[in-house]
């Protein structure tokens, strides 16, 4: 039984990590937007962003309706991707107890 219980949980740590990573890629797809607006990905950088904004979007949007942006004058801090970021850490390392 316990052989299980560590198998569940391995498998659902390398989920999490697998999670961390493509949060760290929309990191850095945002990024790009900001610096460049009319950048835009083209062929597989395309696909590649649809499966990542398609992951990660319900769990950010989700926080940013708990938590609108933070207006501090005329820039808005949008904590939605840090309270995400936040959680998926605080399950790996509840999932590396398993």
């Amino acid at each position: 039984m316990s052989s299980v219980i560590s198998l569940i949980g391995s498998i659902l740590y390398l989920l999490l990590l697998l999670y961390f990573f493509v949060m760290w890629g929309r990191f850095i797809l945002d990024l790009m937007r900001t610096f460049n607006r009319a950048w835009r990905p083209r062929g597989a950088g395309l696909v590649a962003a649809e499966v990542v904004y398609s992951v990660t979007d319900p769990p950010v949007n989700f926080f940013r309706r708990i938590l609108p942006p933070v207006r501090l004058g005329a820039v808005a801090l949008d904590l939605g991707w840090s309270l995400t970021m936040l959680c998926v850490i605080v399950a790996m390392f509840l999932v590396g107890f398993l």
